[in-house]
């Protein structure tokens, strides 16, 4: 469904330049280790103290909450398509978990003055599309009067307290499977510079409305010992996380990454956000990179991502099969990398 607004460029709107990244998980940790400590409650199966996707609550024996919340300025100039991204990588949280979405409710930012408040109107449509997709109910929100547009959702979800799906649980012999490619930060600044046909937009935004529901249902019958969203810390933040959370090295091709069409060409020019080289700086100590890799290529696999796929860690005897059943779901998954014991913490860049 196109946006009656189609014209409106949004993302000129934010002075961020649309980006849409996150706070970096540096100046991030910095700020939470100045918090005092929460209370311990045994109820509380995933928070704070992990780098984690959602927080997980317990509820019984049978019965958890997964909840998480997101929202950024525009990264797109379609105001019906922004909502749907925003909504897509709000829910992408829950599926990351292993969780199903049950209710949402929406965080709007928005000059109501200045702005025409059908514009909004498409935001709050094209999200609310996407959470009927999910089979999710909105059952609210929150709206402010700011002078640049923000959206996104608080999303709860539901889980079996025994299937939740960590980033710490990865292991040695365990293949990585990525359900999306990337590039999705470099793509989305360079449209804020025009250089994107109407059609390469097309494609990058069905990339990002995609919902990863697909692909967690597909992994739940399969042995996932740990699985993860690839968004704002890009590829190689949330890899990273996964390998110092699970205690175990990873191997990743970075041939076998999958790329959106262009991106290295315009990474050459110089359309590489600055989140993107943030998330670098972050993992490069952890990170071995390739001496044939240059600093472009390694700014892509860290590319700060907005929707992007699952990054599954899967029992190595069963990764061909869950991979095969996902290509004829119709989902870009690839095989990237494997799990190993060797060098904790760490990644290596093959």
């Amino acid at each position: 469904m196109e946006s009656h607004h189609s014209k409106i460029k949004l993302t000129s709107l934010s002075s961020k330049g649309g980006c849409g990244c996150k706070i970096g998980p540096a100046d991030l940790g910095e700020v939470l280790r100045n918090l005092p400590s929460a209370p311990h409650n045994p109820d509380l199966l995933v928070g704070l103290d992990k780098s984690d996707d959602a927080g997980v609550y317990r509820l019984n024996d049978e019965l958890a909450l997964v909840q998480t919340v997101d929202f950024f300025t525009p990264i797109v100039d379609d105001p019906y398509d922004f909502g749907q991204i925003a909504a897509a990588n709000a829910l992408s949280d829950i599926y990351a978990m292993g969780g199903k979405p049950l209710t949402v409710l929406n965080i709007v930012a928005f000059p109501i003055a200045t702005l025409d408040k059908l514009i909004l109107s498409d935001i709050l449509r094209g999200a609310a599309d996407k959470v009927n997709e999910a089979g999710a109910t909105l059952v609210g929100g929150h709206s402010i009067d700011d002078k640049e547009p923000k959206f996104g959702l608080a999303v709860t979800g539901l889980i079996h307290p025994g299937k939740i799906r960590t980033n710490a649980g990865a292991k040695p012999g365990d293949r990585l499977i990525l359900t999306k490619p990337i590039g999705v930060g470099i793509l989305t600044t360079s449209i804020k510079k025009d250089q994107l046909s109407l059609e390469e937009t097309k494609r990058l935004t069905q990339v990002m409305t995609t919902l990863n529901r697909k692909s967690a249902e597909i992994m739940e019958s399969y042995d996932v010992h740990a699985c993860t969203d690839v968004t704002g810390f890009g590829l190689l933040g949330h890899a990273l996380e996964i390998a110092k959370g699970s205690e175990v090295g990873l191997r990743i091709s970075q041939p076998d990454v999958p790329l959106l069409p262009r991106v290295r060409e315009l990474a050459d020019l110089g359309f590489v956000p600055g989140g993107t080289k943030n998330n670098f700086i972050h993992v490069q100590n952890d990170v071995v990179f390739p001496d044939h890799l240059d600093q472009v290529g390694r700014w892509i696999m860290c590319d700060s991502v907005t929707s992007g796929g699952l990054l599954i860690s899967v029992n190595g005897e069963q990764a061909e099969e869950l991979f095969q059943e996902l290509k004829r779901a119709g989902i870009e998954a690839s095989l990237i990398g494997e799990v190993t014991r060797d060098y904790p913490g760490r990644i290596i860049v093959e």
